[in-house]
């Protein structure tokens, strides 16, 4: 999904880094059974040395080392560690331990049976707090995970989580006059937006460009609908897309589109251009991922107050975790479990929070201010991936340009649904 994957375009601060990843990956320790223990383990971050995550990170691998006397070798390896990680799987030269977001984890390793199950990790005790780690990382976040060749969804542990909703001021006086309580559907939500139109002022700003972004409102219409995306777009035929449901879910897209509620340009502008105007208070709402209150702090007036909302309709706040996996030949995989159970620690998971402005899986660590509403959606019902967790060739050759034809107002909602389910049916004969 290019610049919008949760795993290349994350928290918006960070430029894609690709570091060479040496030849130590393997660590020093005279274990060499899988499952194994020893006194030193690797560990490759999708962070770069100077973002928050990492200095987070590197704090508790310092104080790791001092309480366990176990090494870490650590390499900030950037986003490109998904790509990396197969290939060194395949050359027994991985390291012990590595954090992906939880797509990556799996399109990398878990689809293709290469992680390690950490079910054994949930029953750990997270140092100091006589709970073990499955009390403090809710079930409900890897339920939501597709599960691997062997039928398990542990392959990953998240210690960040993030969430596609509809941002705005709150503190915005023309947003209060027009919406003084949530809208409680899709008709009271246009209401809004012609209120606001009214008044000069744009509903929705888009980078037109983005197809991953701007589709998280059909994705949430459709899950309000009772579709999956996973369902819909998995059927070979492409019939699933004549489900009644799903043209009612295009048709409330293109409403945005018909009634005017894109704020003007918006289809030849690349980002971010629009999210910057956004932050400047010329339209109302943006949707985006919650990293977006990071991207645009330092422009923010004082008087701004982040507020976010899910499509009205909508009960299940998608979830993008974030976290740690272990090949399955890893070397040393005991330290490294030792080590994430470690890491899960109020206090030190807290700086996930605190310096590094994100939500983590646990409850009782609250969130950055601007992220309240998000972590409360998340807290609210059981969550699901966003886009059901679909990557893959699928979004860049059937769903991508064929939603921003209906984002720019170049296809009705009817000859949306018929090129998708066109499309769809070619892409499935293709892959045999």
């Amino acid at each position: 999904m290019g610049r919008t994957s949760t795993t290349t375009r994350v928290l918006g601060t960070a430029t894609v880094a690709v570091l060479a990843l040496t030849a130590t990956a393997c660590g020093s320790g005279s274990e060499s059974t899988a499952g194994g223990s020893s006194g030193s383990f690797a560990y490759w971050s999708m962070w770069r040395a100077d973002e928050a995550q990492a200095k987070v990170i590197k704090a508790a691998i310092d104080q790791f080392q001092t309480d366990t006397g176990i090494k870490v070798d650590i390499t900030w390896a950037g986003r490109d560690v998904k790509k990396k990680i197969g290939p060194a799987i395949a050359t027994n030269q991985a390291p012990d331990l590595w954090d992906q977001g939880a797509d990556g984890v799996y399109g990398a390793t878990a689809q293709a049976g290469q992680a390690l199950d950490l079910s054994d990790v949930l029953g750990m005790e997270v140092p100091g707090e006589g709970r073990k780690v499955s009390d403090v990382v809710p079930a409900k976040y890897l339920d939501a995970l597709p599960k691997d060749p062997d039928g398990r969804n542990h392959y990953v542990i998240p210690y960040e989580i993030s969430s596609g909703a509809l941002f705005y001021n709150t503190a915005d006086p023309d947003i209060a006059a027009a919406m003084p309580s949530p809208p409680a559907s899709w008709a009271d939500f246009l209401k809004v937006c012609d209120a606001l139109k009214a008044k000069g002022r744009a509903c929705l700003a888009s980078d037109g460009e983005l197809a991953w972004e701007n589709g998280l409102i059909l994705d949430y219409l459709l899950s309000a609908g009772g579709v999956g995306f996973s369902a819909l777009s998995s059927d070979p035929s492409g019939a699933s897309w004549d489900a009644p449901a799903v043209l009612t879910a295009a048709r409330q897209t293109e409403q945005l589109v018909r009634g005017g509620h894109l704020i003007s340009g918006y289809d030849a502008t690349k980002f971010p251009a629009q999210e910057t105007n956004w932050a400047a208070g010329k339209a109302a709402f943006y949707p985006d991922g919650s990293w977006v209150t990071d991207e645009v702090a330092k422009q923010l007036p004082a008087d701004w107050e982040m507020g976010a909302m899910l499509p009205p309709g909508a009960v299940n706040a998608d979830s993008m975790m974030f976290g740690f996996a272990i090949p399955k030949k890893a070397k040393h995989s005991a330290a490294a479990k030792r080590f994430i159970a470690y890491f899960l620690q109020k206090k030190t998971l807290a700086g996930i929070s605190t310096e590094a402005g994100n939500i983590t899986p646990r409850s009782d660590i609250p969130a950055p201010a601007a992220l309240t509403d998000i972590q409360k959606a998340l807290d609210a019902a059981p969550v699901r991936l966003t886009y059901d967790g679909v990557a893959g060739d699928y979004p860049t050759k059937v769903f991508n340009q064929n939603f921003l034809d209906l984002w720019h107002g170049k296809t009705s909602a009817e000859q949306f649904v018929a090129k998708m389910k066109s499309d769809q049916a070619s892409f499935w004969k293709s892959q045999g």
